[in-house]
C-alpha cells in the first residue's frame, strides 16, 4: 500500500461516530459562524443526526470596512433561522455557536449578535483564533491513525490555522481576504495569481512551522477540491481522500481560467467569488511545509465544540 493509500485509510475508516466520544442520550448542536459559511453539526456522538452548510459571505468586505454589511447579515439570519429549526425537530438539548475571524473584526458584531441570538435562540460565542485553532485540530484528529506528527491546517473565509498537538498559529489570510487583497478579477490574470503567491510567501514565511509527517486539511478550500480535479465525481464522500500539490496546482489554473458564473457551475454559487483564492492558499500552504499532499477531512471545530458539549457540557 502506498502513502496516499494508507493516508486515506488512517482518517477515513473512521469517520462514522466520533472516535473517542461516547454515544450519548443527549443530542447537542453545534454552529459555526464563519467568515463565508454557516454551519451546523447536530450529534449525539455515535454518528452524525444534521451536518449542513450554507454559504451566505457575511465577512466579505470587513478587511476593508470593518463592518458586517446589512445584506450579509440578513443571509446569515436565514441561514441561522432555518438551524434553529433544525436543531429543534432534532431535540438538541444543548447548543454552542462559535464566531470567528470577521465577526472578531468587525465593529458592529454586538449588533449582529443580538439579531443572531434572536434568530438562533442562542448567543454566539465570540473566539480568539487560537481557540479556533485548537477545537479544529481537537476534531480534525479524531480517529487518526496516520503518521505523527500530524498538523490540521484550517482554511476559512478570513483567516487560517496552522495546528499541532502542542501548538496552534492563527493568520489573518483566508480565501475572503486573499480574493479582495490580491485576486478580484475573474478570469484572474497571471500576475494577479503570482502575487497573491508572493503573499502568501510573506505571511506563511515569517512564521516558524514545523515540518510535519502529515498535513490534515479542513474547510471548503480543501474538501472542494477532489471534485475539481476530476479524482472524484460530483457529490461523492471526500472525507479521507488525499490530494496531491500537483492536482491543487492544476485547479488553479483551472479556476484562474474561469468567470465566477462559471465557478459557480462547479461549486456553491456563493462560495465561486473566492474559491480561486482558498486553492491558492492551499497551495501556498503546502509550499511552505514541503509537503506534497494531504488528506481531506470534514471533520473540523465544529466536531471540537460537539465533542466539549457531548463531554461536560463545554467546549
Amino acid at each position: 500500500m502506498d502513502r496516499a493509500a494508507r493516508l486515506h485509510c488512517a482518517l477515513r475508516r473512521r469517520r462514522g461516530a466520533q472516535p473517542g466520544v461516547e454515544a450519548s442520550a443527549v443530542r447537542v448542536a453545534a454552529v459555526d459562524i464563519g467568515t463565508n459559511s454557516m454551519r451546523l453539526l447536530v450529534t449525539d456522538g455515535a454518528g452524525d443526526v444534521a451536518r449542513i452548510e450554507r454559504v451566505t459571505g457575511l465577512g466579505r468586505g470587513v478587511d476593508a470596512t470593518r463592518r458586517l454589511a446589512d445584506d450579509a447579515i440578513e443571509r446569515t439570519l436565514v441561514a441561522l433561522r432555518e438551524f434553529r429549526e433544525i436543531i429543534a425537530a432534532h431535540g438538541a438539548g444543548r447548543v454552542r455557536a462559535i464566531a470567528t475571524s470577521a465577526c472578531r473584526d468587525a465593529t458592529n458584531r454586538e449588533e449582529f449578535f443580538d439579531l443572531a441570538e434572536q434568530a438562533l435562540g442562542v448567543r454566539p460565542d465570540l473566539i480568539p483564533g487560537e481557540e479556533e485553532a485548537r477545537l479544529g485540530y481537537a476534531g480534525a484528529t479524531m480517529g487518526w491513525h496516520g503518521p505523527r506528527p500530524a498538523m490540521v491546517v484550517d482554511i476559512g473565509g478570513g483567516s487560517t490555522e496552522f495546528v499541532t498537538e502542542g501548538a496552534a498559529v492563527s493568520v489573518d489570510i483566508g480565501s475572503v481576504r486573499l480574493t479582495e487583497r490580491k485576486v478580484p478579477s475573474r478570469p484572474a490574470p497571471p500576475q494577479e495569481v503570482e502575487a497573491a503567491f508572493d503573499h502568501l510567501r510573506e505571511l506563511f514565511g515569517a512564521l516558524d512551522l514545523p515540518r510535519p509527517a502529515a498535513v490534515i486539511g479542513v474547510g471548503g478550500s480543501w474538501t472542494e477540491v477532489p471534485e475539481l480535479a476530476g479524482v472524484v465525481e460530483q457529490g461523492s464522500d471526500v472525507h479521507g481522500l488525499v490530494v496531491t500539490r500537483e492536482q491543487i496546482g492544476s485547479v488553479v489554473d483551472r479556476l484562474a481560467e474561469m468567470t465566477v458564473e462559471e465557478t459557480a457551475q462547479l461549486v456553491p454559487a456563493m462560495r465561486a467569488p473566492v474559491m480561486l483564492a482558498g486553492v491558492i492558499i492551499s497551495a501556498g500552504v503546502l509550499d511552505v511545509l514541503g509537503i506534497d499532499e494531504a488528506v481531506v477531512s470534514i471533520r473540523d471545530s465544529l466536531d471540537g465544540v460537539a465533542a466539549g458539549l457531548l463531554g461536560d457540557g463545554l467546549a
